[in-house]
């Protein structure tokens, strides 16, 4: 490849590495970040040395940062991100000057001076956005309350990177640097305000009718092109003024939460962002200087594990504050542990302005990558070693039951399943004793009203304590299979005077609750598929009586058929023999009633019919 362009032979470098590099990462569990940061290291100047301009590549690939946080911006409309204000500007602050000044305090302890010390607590007290919008996405965190925090606190974070960089020149100064003079830093405030107010107006104003105008030209790779430029100009635009890319392109993505285009925005810019995301951790990979590593190798190994350590305990405390559920902390504080990728750019713009030198910016910068680097194991060891653990204690420790209950009905789970149980039959004046063994839902279920003792409805103990000996009924609703057949057993044994009403997770669960003598078993999900089943015959033209009547046959037939199956469930072969046969009769069934009632409508009916099947249901 002597004559072929650089570009080229980069793209083929960074292509390769990543497609052997990942996938064996990922066969070892080790996350597929693990694996574009050893890529990053194989092909970097300290590996092969196939790659040497790692800062033009590591600023190219922080693209797909800005990428992704348009993207977020997209799923928050700005109503609710107006919701989240507090958890923002609260706990965001709360994160980052509490990890800032405890960082310092330690730097000033050993010495350092009180400028360095401000500047490197600042930088290390940021995290990766990168990393750990990546892992939230993985483990599909963003809807419960330690991803919505965890958001907050790495969007305030963007905000107050401005700030830190603005902070820079003076600390400069104090330093010996040369001071900025007042006339330019109200002109940079001024710039500052007119770009952000220009974006907020032009997505206002000017965003739809230009991707609408766009849209209508019926061309789908300008229609891409169109969502890339927005996300470049906007880019450039906050690069201009010298605040974060990022952060731009995530308003520019909140203004457009509400579009019609929004669908589209997403679909095309997604292979890019993580095409982009993979080369910035592959660039982070080659930007680890193992130069300085090797040459102070204990002052890297003091300042990695320091400022790891205490920023772990700083957000784990701000996690309990918080009052985060109790088996969600170790993930959150774990994802807010590790250095951000602009913490390289604090620390280089620090060494331009004379805050500190190039070797004390290389130092930190070298730490916080090596932090990029081990946060995707530490989530590793907290997902095979810490959260086993706390499944084991059960969170917060409250009272189990203790007092003796009369009530004649028995609830076991009170989750999505056992809340619609206990509040129908509350409904009717009826009063039965709750019992549910996580404490955080016992917490917040006691916090809307309701009365619901905290107990392992598995141990006999607290059954007899909850009045299963003169109780009329037992309503297992658990969500764990095993969980509910072992508190069955029980109640089979001690209580034979207990009628059960079951919840059923799916066939298996079903016939192991009838092996056990339950007849009042109900599958979890099959009423509410059934009028869905009715809704979209409906829609299709059919009168909601018949639709109606369709369903409720449909649902007896399915009861016989599974009294039918359950003699054979332990040979597969009649099994399936007995449920085509069921489908078949069924199908034949329906088709004669269908034709019986062609024959009875009028000939008007069936047109109206056909165009309700086209246009929806006929009124």
């Amino acid at each position: 490849m002597e004559h072929a362009p650089s570009w080229l032979t980069n793209s083929f470098i960074y292509l390769a590495a990543a497609v052997v590099a990942v996938p064996i990462a990922k066969k070892l569990g080790l996350g597929a970040i693990i694996g574009y940061l050893a890529a990053g290291i194989g092909i970097g100047p300290w590996g092969l040395g196939l790659v040497t301009n790692v800062q033009d590549i590591l600023h190219f690939a922080e693209f797909g940062v800005v990428l992704m946080l348009f993207l977020v911006g997209l799923e928050l409309e700005p109503k609710r991100l107006w919701n989240l204000r507090r958890p923002i500007f609260g706990w965001g602050s709360a994160q980052v000057l509490g990890c800032a000044v405890i960082l310092m305090a330690v730097a000033v302890a050993f010495g350092v001076k009180w400028q360095i010390a401000l500047v490197a607590g600042l930088g290390l007290a940021l995290s990766s956005t990168a990393i750990a919008l990546q892992a939230i996405g993985e483990r599909n965190l963003m809807p419960t309350s330690s991803g919505q925090a965890g958001f907050s606190i790495l969007l305030f974070q963007d905000v107050a990177a401005i700030p830190i960089l603005a902070l820079l020149p003076l600390l400069g100064a104090m330093s010996g640097g040369d001071a900025v003079e007042h006339g330019n830093r109200a002109l940079e405030a001024l710039k500052i305000v007119s770009v952000i107010g220009g974006i907020i107006l032009g997505g206002r104003i000017l965003l739809r009718p230009v991707l609408k105008w766009i849209a209508n030209s019926g061309t789908p790779e300008i229609f891409t092109a169109a969502s890339l430029l927005l996300v470049v100009g906007i880019a450039a635009l906050m690069q201009f003024v010298g605040l974060s890319m990022a952060l731009g392109a995530f308003l520019a993505g909140v203004l457009l939460a509400e579009s019609e285009y929004r669908r589209e925005l997403e679909t095309d810019i997604e292979p890019f962002k993580g095409l982009l995301l993979g080369l910035f951790f592959i660039a982070v990979g080659m930007s680890i200087d193992f130069g300085v590593l090797l040459k102070s190798p204990g002052l890297i190994a003091a300042i990695l594990f320091g400022f790891l350590g205490l920023k772990l305990v700083v957000i784990y405390g701000l996690a309990k504050l918080m009052k985060l559920p109790y088996q969600e902390r170790p993930v959150f504080t774990v994802l807010l542990a590790q250095g951000g990728e602009f913490a390289f750019v604090v620390f280089q713009a620090a060494a331009g302005a004379n805050v500190f030198s190039a070797e004390t910016s290389s130092l930190l910068i070298g730490a916080v990558a090596l932090s990029m680097l081990l946060s995707p194991l530490l989530l590793i060891f907290v997902d095979k070693v810490l959260l086993p653990s706390y499944a084991k204690h059960k969170g917060p420790q409250l009272e189990e039951i203790s007092e003796q209950q009369e009530k004649p009905i028995i609830i076991a789970g009170f989750g999505r399943y056992g809340q619609i149980v206990g509040r129908m039959l509350s409904a009717q004046g009826m009063s039965a004793t709750v019992l549910d063994h996580d404490a955080d839902l016992v917490e917040t279920i006691r916090a809307f009203g309701f009365k619901v003792f905290y107990g392992d409805a598995t141990r006999l103990d607290l059954l007899r304590t909850a009045g299963a000996a003169t109780a009329r009924i037992l309503v297992v609703a658990v969500d764990d299979i095993e969980q509910s057949l072992k508190i069955v057993d029980i109640a089979k044994e001690h209580f034979p005077q207990l009628e059960i009403v079951a919840r059923a997770r799916d066939v298996t669960h079903w016939n192991n609750l009838r092996d056990r003598g339950v007849m009042k078993v109900e599958r979890e999900l099959f009423e509410s598929s059934l009028r869905s089943a009715r809704s979209v015959l409906e829609l299709l033209g059919q009168p909601p009586h018949e639709a109606r009547q369709s369903a409720m046959r449909f649902r007896q037939h399915n009861i016989e058929l599974f009294e039918r199956m359950y003699p054979h469930r332990k040979d597969r072969s009649k099994l399936i023999a007995v449920a085509v046969q069921g489908r078949l009769q069924l199908e034949e069934q329906m088709a004669q009633e269908r034709e019986q009632l062609a024959q009875r409508r009028p000939a008007s009916w069936d047109k109206e019919a056909g165009a309700g099947a086209r246009e929806g249901p006929v009124p």
